[in-house]
């Protein structure tokens, strides 16, 4: 989240389609360590997280939210099947009736222990009863999600803590007590149902109100991790006092993961919040804890005694310490110590727009009047799944979007003579091969009639394609087939190693592309999602002819706005930043990056206040009908 894009996301939300704003939801809550000391706890707990990450996004109403339980027991050991019945019945008799909330689906696996025997010994491991919950929800208005990045632009705020534990810190089964190789003897619990029923009216009516600037749940790590992390999302510090707080231990304040949010407010809202916490019964458990700090800080302090002072960037290493160790064996090395580099860059600068054009400027809004609407080919082939959002962007931009399978062009059922234009999309993999898109590019090349087809279409004067993703890779690979393309690269497994689905930065290059006129020199974001993504050449002089053709289009820049091959603003390690080219005459572009999955506004996981409906890339499809007329 945030322009930082550091993965600290309460629940995942996406809208239900291309021309309206309500949507999806949907979260997680687990606790099983606390299982080891109360079975019905876990259970309340895990449903208690799902809950109070679900609802940083605006829901109607709580019996909206629907429940996955995923049951896990080693059946058969002593005292599992009891620990699984009472936590099954506290669930699905207590808890979620009080809720008012229902349990449609789940699974179960009851083997959750092995056994072996090593050097004449029998050894085992046991895994406690888990429950893990998935929650999921219809969303009122996607646009009135609050995430945990801390916002610095808004002037005087003030951080509180909505406290459901009631200040009893139980730090039985936390992580402060694994760190020490301990469970504990007291778990966190939620008390009092009717709370978070309470807490999810209150947030949810703040949410309707545009109350909120920032939003997380304790549930995991406590009070300190949850403050750490907004920081981390915001890039700042923050000055906390625990002096509103029950309890003398400052351990126990900080860690106990008891259920409970920390919100972000304007210092002038602060009486409206005060207001609702009244409205819905829940002022006892409301506490101001701080503010953001004048440095870049995590301050801590319980009456007169300091208790931490640290650098965000010493506490953000030391979180993302984990992370960049499994990253460094899993994944090239390489990659994980620039990205950590990036993420602990004190200056890092975080994502920024800078456009060379109006994005509220609809420039073929005279064609699309006309109610003319050239046919386009949305063109995909096994593994293929971008094809919907493909032709949703052309849709919005004038065009009567076509559904085109390769078997229908193999088969005979189409011809691309009626086309106007042909969008190759994105997906996963052709028939679980790698080089997907060289595996589709070989069904038009090895067949005489498809590959004539599209070798007419290319050679049309009157048409433009797009390739996206697979369609990138697949299009690469028909430059044979197509004018003044020459000297494409291909493209092959990303420099990380790993699929990389990300939200980065690129600037628009001075090019002959048809879709991009009028938007050279722009820098914004842009999702992208593959894993073979990275632009290949015979050797270095190839490189250099084509970087010198003017048929470079795009490149990836980091957040300062340099053209980069460091990862992961550069996400496949292609040479020069290149990710997206265009023949001599401009009608034919490839690119790595997804245009068609953020031309709406609400489809970019950070953006600047003040943005409308249309994104900048909406611009892309409506030069192409600009273009055709």
């Amino acid at each position: 989240v945030g322009p930082w894009q550091i993965p600290v996301a309460d629940c995942a939300v996406t809208t239900v389609s291309y021309d309206t704003n309500c949507g999806e939801a949907m979260s997680m809550g687990e606790r099983t360590p606390a299982a080891l000391i109360s079975a019905p706890a876990s259970a309340r707990l895990a449903i208690a997280e799902a809950i109070a990450n679900i609802a940083a996004t605006r829901i109607g109403k709580l019996s909206d939210i629907k429940l996955s339980a995923n049951w896990m027991c080693a059946a058969g050991h002593p005292g599992e099947d009891e620990k699984l019945f009472d936590a099954v019945r506290t669930v699905g008799m207590e808890l979620c009736p009080q809720l008012g909330i229902t349990v449609p689906v789940g699974k179960d696996s009851m083997s959750m222990r092995t056994r072996w025997e090593e050097s004449g010994k029998e050894k085992s491991v046991t895994a406690p009863m888990s429950l893990i919950i998935s929650a999921f929800s219809p969303v009122l208005d996607v646009r009135k999600t609050v995430t945990p990045q801390l916002r610095t632009d808004k002037g005087d705020t003030a951080l509180f803590l909505l406290d459901l534990g009631n200040g009893k810190n139980r730090i039985g089964a936390s992580a402060l007590t694994q760190v020490f190789g301990q469970i504990g003897h007291e778990s966190p619990d939620l008390d009092q149902p009717q709370q978070l029923t309470n807490l999810f009216l209150l947030v949810q009516d703040a949410l309707e109100k545009n109350l909120l600037l920032a939003y997380h749940d304790r549930s995991d790590g406590g009070l300190f991790v949850t403050l750490a992390e907004m920081a981390f999302a915001g890039h700042c510090g923050v000055d906390i006092a625990l002096d509103t707080l029950s309890g003398e231990d400052p351990l126990a304040i900080l860690f106990a993961e008891e259920p409970g949010v920390v919100v972000q407010v304007l210092s002038d809202n602060i009486a409206t919040l005060q207001a609702l916490a009244e409205k819905y019964q829940l002022t006892d458990v409301l506490h101001r804890i701080g503010h953001i700090a004048a440095d870049d800080h995590l301050h801590f302090t319980q009456g007169q005694n300091k208790l931490l002072h640290m650098s965000r960037t010493e506490a953000l290493a030391l979180w993302w310490e984990t992370s960049y160790r499994i990253q460094a064996m899993r994944d090239n090395p390489v990659c994980a110590e620039q990205e950590k580099q990036t993420v602990l860059d004190v200056e890092n600068p975080g994502l920024s727009v800078l456009l060379t054009f109006d994005q509220n400027n609809n420039v073929a809004g005279a064609m699309i009047a006309t109610g003319v609407r050239p046919r386009i080919a949305i063109l995909r082939e096994q593994g293929v799944n971008g094809q919907v959002e493909m032709a949703a962007a052309f849709d919005r931009a004038g065009f009567a979007a076509v559904d085109v399978h390769m078997s229908d062009i193999l088969a005979g059922r189409v011809d691309l003579a009626s086309f106007k234009g042909l969008a190759a999309c994105g997906g996963f993999s052709y028939g679980d091969v790698l080089g997907a898109g060289e595996g589709w590019a070989k069904t038009i090349l090895f067949n005489n009639k498809a590959r004539d087809m599209f070798e007419q279409f290319f050679h049309r004067d009157d048409t433009f394609s797009l390739g996206v993703c697979n369609g990138c890779q697949m299009m690469s690979n028909l430059k044979a087939l197509m004018p003044g393309a020459e000297h494409w690269p291909r493209f092959v497994r990303n420099a990380s190693e790993q699929f990389e689905a990300r939200y980065v930065m690129v600037e628009v290059q001075h090019s002959a592309s048809i879709l991009l006129k009028g938007m050279a020199g722009s820098r914004m974001p842009i999702t992208t999602a593959h894993g073979e993504g990275r632009a290949e050449f015979a050797d270095n002089h190839a490189l250099q002819i084509l970087d010198a053709s003017g048929q470079v289009a795009m490149r990836y820049i980091d957040n300062n706005g340099s053209v980069t091959e460091k990862f992961p603003a550069n996400p496949n390690g292609s040479p020069l930043g290149i990710t997206a080219v265009t023949n001599d005459d401009g009608r034919h572009t490839i690119m790595m990056p997804h245009p068609e999955r953020v031309f709406r506004s609400v489809q970019h996981s950070w953006r600047p206040d003040g943005w409308q409906e249309e994104g900048p890339w909406l611009r892309l499809f409506r030069n192409a009908r600009l273009w055709l007329n």
